[in-house]
Formats: C-alpha cells, structure tokens, sequence
C-alpha cells in the first residue's frame, strides 16, 4: 500500500494550487473548468492510443465512466464559481464536507462500508478545518448562490469517488482517465456555449494559468489519485484530500500574503490528525 499512499500524497500536493489559481480571477469560472479539461485530454488521448493503453471492459463501465466525467466537470465548474463568488476559504471548506457524503454513500450503496475509525477520523477532520478557517465564518456563512455551489460541489465530488472507485474496479486507471476526461470536456464546452462563456481573449498570464491547471492540477494529480483510489478505499482518499486545505492555506500565505494565525495552525494539525486516524486499523473504542 506505499505506493498508492505516495500517490495520494503528491496528488494532493499538485491540486492544492488550484484555488490559489482560480481565485486570480483571470478567466471566467465555467471555461476555466473546460480548459482545465481540455488541456489535460488534449495530452492524455494521444498518449493512450498512440501506447494502446486503451481497453474498456464492457459498455457498462464505459458509460459509468462517461458518468464520472461530467459529473466531475460540473463539480470543478461549480466549485470555480464559489470561489470567484466568494472566498477561496468558503469554498474549499463547503466542498471538502464531501467526505461526509462519501461516508454516508458508502455505507449505503458499497459492500466496503466505513468503520468505526472512518467516522471518528471524519469527525476530527472536520473540527479541524473548522478550526482552520475559524468559526466565526463557519457560524455566518452567506448562504446564497456561492453557498450552494459549494454545497453543490461537495455532494457532486461525493458522487464521483463513489462511482470511480466502482468503476477502477473494471477499468485501468489510463483508460477510465480517457473516457471522464473527454466527457467532461464535451459537457463542458456545451454549458459554456450555451451559457454564452467566452472561449478566449484571456491575457498570457490567464492562459498560463489554464495550462497549469491543465496539466499539474487535473493531468498529474489526478492520474495519481485515480490509481490511489483503484488500490484504497474511497472513504479513505476522500478525507484524505481534506488536507489539501492545509497547503491551500499555505500557499495563500506564500503566495498571496494571506495571514496564517495559530488557531489556523492548530487547525491543520487536528485536520491531518483526523486523516491519519481514518488509516489505524485497530478500532480506537472498544466495544463492551
């Protein structure tokens, strides 16, 4: 299992940036879904057929996968907007409540159900990032159209892990990547015409900023969260990805000059605690 733990890792490291990213505000929410997508087919597809790595088992799975894709699409699109029309903060930690969906999910439709460790570690996970990004705008969170894309993305991320994890059952990790992909990109691009997005006109920092995205945000992180999620439990990687608002927080410091208090600090720190507990095996209560 060290191999996909280090590819969780450094999946979660590579989507950290994204909020930072997307909160430049340099290109509309929506398109900037599609060119994260775009750009990423653009790379995987010729690579796939050109090696022959493309397989698929069944039209079900396929299907399923075309599932996956647009519903990951929506997801990014509809997290974009939240940050634009909010704050980053808001928006990450209305859509990393996603593990608790994930949980629920699980429990409900997969034979893998979460155990006790699962739902204590959530919990912690949790406390932490509320702890993270403070209570006070946990307790007034605007609830308006930002409020419930978060929301939103959160439930259509939920969807997602629960459905590819199914689906890495059948297909490999290149090929399930191929067909999502591309469907995101098709469901994409017909919500952007249809909403009247513009296509292009972006500055050079804007199209660099897409290419990032691109390529280090949804090519690379997710080829390695894909395989970690094939070899690991969904349950497991979806709170795992909570800690991506720890670096998130990080790089708005570095980055954007974004002050990091101690109360922020000690949030992380249970946040990370409540990850590692989802992975001990042995139950943390005893039963009587």
């Amino acid at each position: 299992m060290t191999k996909p733990r280090i590819a969780l890792a450094v999946g979660i490291i590579c989507i950290s940036i994204f909020p930072i990213l997307v909160k430049l505000n340099l290109t509309p929410g929506l398109v900037s879904a599609f060119y994260r997508m775009a750009i990423a087919s653009a790379i995987l597809v010729p690579y796939v057929f050109i090696t022959k790595q493309f397989k698929v088992t069944s039209r079900k799975a396929f299907w399923l996968a075309v599932i996956c894709g647009v519903v990951f699409g929506l997801d990014v699109g509809v997290w974009n907007i939240a940050i634009q029309e909010s704050t980053a903060t808001q928006a990450t930690l209305l859509t990393n409540l996603s593990p608790v969906w994930v949980g629920i999910g699980a429990f409900l439709f997969l034979k893998d159900k979460p155990k006790q460790n699962f739902w204590i570690g959530t919990v912690v996970a949790i406390a932490g990032m509320v702890l993270l990004v403070g209570f006070d705008l946990f307790l007034n969170l605007d609830f308006n159209l930002a409020f419930m894309f978060g929301i939103l993305s959160g439930m259509l991320y939920a969807v997602y892990m629960l459905t590819s994890k199914r689906i890495l059952g059948e297909l490999e990790v290149m090929t399930f990547m191929t067909v999502s992909l591309v469907s995101s990109v098709v469901a994409l691009g017909i919500l952007s015409y249809v909403l009247d997005e513009p296509f292009s006109g972006f500055s050079y920092n804007g199209w660099l900023v897409l290419a990032i995205q691109g390529i280090v945000c949804q090519l690379l992180a997710w080829l390695l969260i894909s395989f970690a999620t094939k070899h690991m439990r969904a349950t497991r990687v979806s709170v795992s990805l909570l800690g991506q608002a720890v670096l998130a927080s990080i790089l708005a410091w570095w980055l954007l000059d974004e002050q990091i208090s101690l109360q922020m600090v000690i949030g992380g720190i249970v946040l990370l605690l409540g990850i590692r507990l989802t992975f001990y095996e042995k139950p943390l209560l005893k039963k009587k």
